[in-house]
């Protein structure tokens, strides 16, 4: 059986992220009515029609999602969603005032600060495996009665209606376009959070002088080479190919070597989402 307990280190970070996305949603996104999806852009738009409390309509709209959600979740996944609702919840309480801070008029800056500080605040929950309930649950939800379709697709659905609806609730079109934006920086910036930065590049390299190449990436880059068989289409001829993985500080110094030593190399640079292994993050 999995162990069941949450470490100190994931609740501080699930604080944490909690406490940043309350400041986005308090001094960025609502004094300009800015919806970037997910439940706390609902919140955002119930508020600005109702005047009730954002955290309010947080933890009511929270609450019976957890609780139809439930039985989908492990008991891990369900103590981590249930303290990132009440983290949530008391966090925009306790940064409620901080919509009076003046910080810019500018909607645009406020939209990308927010979209910033959010997608940060997603990134740590997201690498901890945590929640803060909404669009998520919803997703799960939707994925039972609707299997053909993927919960992050779903959830996706759900965002863009939410800032579809932030221009027709403000009467301004302009504001579902910041919304629009503010949601497209908060996923990829969640992303770097989550993956990191590309830093690597895989070479592909085919040249007769396979081997004095292979050997000097071996000496001056210190970097391993693997040899794959290949033929080529109009020639039938066999032809070694080197496939080499480097760092992105080194792709101009590789291109460099295999141009001094085969000016006629074929090359292929291709960017690499991560790399696992020996010089490279640990497994």
């Amino acid at each position: 059986m999995k162990n069941s307990k949450l470490k100190f280190t994931d609740i501080f970070v699930l604080l944490i992220g909690c406490f940043l996305m309350s400041i986005s949603i308090n001094m960025f996104f609502d004094p300009h009515d800015i919806a970037p999806g997910g439940l706390t852009g609902v919140s955002i738009l119930v508020s600005t029609l109702t005047g009730i409390p954002i955290w309010l309509i947080n933890i009511s709209v929270d609450i019976p999602l957890f609780l139809f959600a439930y039985r989908i979740l492990s008991k891990k996944d369900s103590l981590k969603t249930v303290l990132g609702i009440i983290f949530l919840t008391t966090s925009l309480k306790i940064t409620e005032n901080f919509s009076n801070i003046h910080i810019t008029d500018d909607v645009l800056l406020s939209a990308i600060s927010g979209a910033i500080i959010m997608g940060i605040s997603l990134g740590l929950i997201f690498r901890i495996n945590g929640s803060t309930g909404g669009t998520d649950l919803i997703g799960l939800l939707a994925n039972k009665f609707m299997p053909n379709l993927s919960v992050p697709m779903l959830m996706g659905c759900a965002d863009a209606v939410v800032v579809i609806f932030s221009g027709i609730v403000s009467r301004n079109i302009e504001i579902a376009l910041y919304s629009a934006i503010s949601l497209y920086i908060i996923v990829k910036v969640s992303d770097i959070m989550v993956e990191g930065i590309n830093t690597s590049s895989s070479f592909t390299i085919i040249s007769d002088k396979y081997e004095e190449i292979g050997q000097s990436i071996t000496d001056e880059l210190e970097r391993g080479a693997t040899i794959l068989k290949g033929e080529g289409f109009y020639t039938n001829k066999e032809k070694n190919v080197l496939l080499v993985v480097v760092s992105k500080k080194e792709v101009v110094t590789l291109k460099k070597l295999v141009k001094s030593i085969d000016e006629n190399a074929f090359i292929i640079i291709t960017d690499i989402f991560e790399a696992l292994g020996e010089g490279f993050k640990p497994i």
